[in-house]
């Protein structure tokens, strides 16, 4: 189970957004997340343990400023110094078109980590995600198999299908 984080909220764009397992991605009917325009906004995920992650799928928002996410770092670690920020990078994004789904694989493969974040750096930036799904390889725990294919064990197909049961706590 996990719980969502960000750096600020803007209106209804809470952090719990992303994780809610629907990739809707029209911010205006309360589907994303949406931090105030800061210097570098970030959005972050605990798992509660540690994962061997190996992608992340990250649904952009779909009705206005596609472009907010490019140059967005996904960071992957167990520290929580700096809100999760100076992790090790899994990914970065490069461009995410208007309500499009993309999957970034973690460079060497996987990374392992609680924390799962999202930063966009820079002055004056806005960070919005509609939905977040995290994926892992073998890890310190794991949750059972994954579809026909025996080498991948799944410890979390999406965060949001294990976190409907967590919200408040």
């Amino acid at each position: 189970l996990g719980k969502a984080f960000q750096s600020s909220t803007l209106a209804n764009g809470s952090a719990s957004k992303a994780i809610d397992g629907r990739r809707d991605s029209t911010y205006y009917e309360g589907f994303c997340t949406h931090t105030l325009e800061e210097t570098n906004p970030w959005w972050r995920l605990d798992l509660r343990e540690t994962h061997a992650v190996t992608s992340v799928k990250v649904t952009n928002r779909g009705d206005c400023c596609a472009q907010r996410l490019d140059g967005a770092e996904i960071r992957i670690g167990n520290s929580a110094e700096n809100n999760g920020n100076d992790n090790p990078k899994c990914a970065s994004i490069s461009h995410i078109g208007a309500g499009k789904t993309v999957t970034f694989y973690c460079e060497g493969g996987s990374v392992m980590g609680r924390f799962v974040n999202v930063i966009i750096p820079g002055p004056k930036k806005a960070l919005t995600l509609c939905e977040v799904e995290v994926y892992a390889g073998t890890t310190v725990t794991d949750f059972g198999h994954f579809g026909s294919n025996p080498k991948f064990w799944l410890s979390v197909v999406s965060i949001s299908s294990l976190t409907k049961t967590s919200r408040g706590n």
